[in-house]
């Protein structure tokens, strides 16, 4: 039994890694290098995260800095930029490559909050599916007589008091990104 629930919370545990990483991509009108964790550039007819080519640094707080290690790869990040559609234009100056992120009007962060409790709502059903996995887990157990009814039962508060410490960890990570949006 405590195999099955600590399984289910290293997969609860992966999916607040994920919705962490979704909220990072998230352009909410400050300078963040995580916006740039799903661009690939073609370096040499292979794709390669521009992380990996380059050294990005915040310069101040609406502007990315990217500066290539090899500054003939400048012209393919430029191109990698604009087609993954992060809605900034990349400013190119032959040396190093400037993201300007803009302000957010009103209407956009009410777009982003609306994307951020989206992405809350579809980590709770991940969560709820793990659960309901785990309890399946348990009711086998108990069928097979791997375990009592009084530990299926304790086993099943169990998943449940997890599922709800869970549920609530993803309300506030929702609640502090839809704060950090609204007052940029």
């Amino acid at each position: 039994m405590k195999k099955v629930i600590d399984d289910m919370k290293a997969k609860m545990e992966k999916t607040l890694d994920v919705l962490d990483n979704e909220f990072k991509t998230l352009r909410a009108g400050r300078a963040n290098p995580g916006v740039l964790d799903k661009v690939n550039v073609d370096y040499y007819g292979v794709p390669t995260p521009i992380k990996q080519l380059a050294a990005v640094n915040v310069d101040e707080a609406r502007v990315l800095t990217i500066q290539p290690y090899d500054v003939s790869s400048l012209k393919a990040m430029e191109r990698a930029i604009n087609g993954a559609d992060i809605g900034i234009n990349p400013q190119n100056d032959g040396r190093i490559i400037r993201l300007v992120f803009p302000p957010l009007n009103e209407e956009r962060r009410k777009e982003l909050a609306r994307d951020v409790h989206k992405m809350g709502e579809d980590s709770k059903i991940a969560i709820r599916s793990i659960r309901r996995d785990a309890v399946d887990k348990l009711k086998t157990m108990k069928k097979n007589s791997e375990i009592t009814e009084d530990d299926q039962k304790q086993g099943e508060k169990k998943i449940q008091d997890t599922t709800d410490k869970y549920c609530k960890q993803i309300d506030a990570m929702c609640a502090d990104k839809t704060e950090e949006i609204m007052e940029i």
